[in-house]
């Protein structure tokens, strides 16, 4: 595949479920974080759910007999990108859930895909731009001051939460053609490449969070049974297997389609925190949250406009 990504030869049937999938797995996965949250500082939640991960397809990696890359330069990249797309992004929602309900977490994650387009064009160049895109971003970041509740200037702690929302939303819209530009196009399996970038945000989370929080980490039988298997979920689940689901998209389609998962998330992710946790949430929040995949489906060409062109009659006597 090309730098500037082409998708349109790609069949529907071999990507459309990958990402059904990934939007119930990490849908649900602010609803773990809801729950880890409540026994566990988010640096160490975001620690315990990286290292699940990596432990997972470390072992998956050995019944495929697979290895780890030896190419410096990719180790470097996964740092970067295991910084951006999961340590760093992973600790803001956990900081985040610690203020707004889960639902309201899931729908901010929806604005990835307005950040990932203005990167992959500008910055990384593996994806093209076009005047529907640009409308389908200022769609989307007017969806995202509805979110917000602009008008609303007391917004206190929520307005914190909401905030530390967004800015993980954009880690991820860093992170995501970063690599595509960088890792998607190596011979390596998507399996170790994912194990790789959790290696590596398994170190960068086990040096910062005993030196921010100034505190040991709580050993497991002291947590209770729901914040272990929420560590556990988010570990296995919303890090291990579907880093290697969410890498095998990004392949196929490139990063700006492959983020449209986030389409599908909030649905899950609203579902769970109002029928699991009973959450309730602003009535302008959702209506917000729908404007922003409205802009986030025109960008991405799910409505398509035409832009008829007037040509003018040269003037009589030329």
């Amino acid at each position: 595949m090309s730098a500037t990504t082409t998708t349109d030869t790609v069949p529907v049937r071999a990507w459309l479920p990958t990402m059904l999938t990934l939007a119930a797995i990490w849908g649900c996965s602010f609803l773990f974080i809801s729950v880890g949250v409540r026994e566990l500082p988010p640096l160490y939640l975001a620690l315990g759910r990286v290292l699940a991960g990596a432990v997972v397809l470390l072992a998956f990696l050995a019944i495929k007999r697979e290895s780890l890359p030896r190419d410096p330069k990719l180790w470097l990249h996964s740092f970067v990108v295991g910084a951006v797309g999961s340590a760093i992004p992973w600790t803001l929602f956990g900081y985040g859930e610690e203020r707004i309900p889960s639902l309201l977490a899931g729908i901010w994650n929806g604005i990835t895909p307005l950040v990932v387009l203005p990167i992959a064009v500008l910055i990384f160049r593996t994806e093209t731009f076009s005047i529907q895109r640009g409308l389908g971003l200022v769609v989307g970041f007017g969806g995202m001051l509805v979110v917000l509740g602009a008008w609303n200037v007391s917004g206190g702690a929520d307005l914190v939460g909401q905030l530390l929302c967004m800015l993980a939303a954009v880690c991820y819209g860093i992170a995501v053609p970063y690599q595509k530009r960088f890792l998607a196009g190596t011979t390596l399996s998507g399996t170790a490449l994912s194990a790789t970038l959790l290696l590596c945000a398994t170190l960068q989370l086990a040096i910062v969070a005993p030196l921010i929080t100034r505190q040991s980490p709580p050993m497991p039988w002291t947590l209770s049974i729901e914040t272990v298997a929420s560590v556990l979920a988010l570990g296995a689940l919303g890090s291990g297997i579907a880093f290697v689901l969410s890498m095998r998209n990004i392949r196929l389609i490139g990063a700006s389609r492959a983020s449209m998962v986030t389409y599908l998330m909030p649905i899950f992710s609203i579902l769970v925190g109002v029928l699991v946790l009973r959450e309730h949430i602003t009535w302008y929040q959702p209506v917000g949250g729908l404007v922003v995949l409205l802009g986030v489906a025109i960008s991405q060409g799910v409505f398509r406009f035409r832009v008829k062109r007037v040509v003018a009659e040269p003037a009589a006597g030329l």
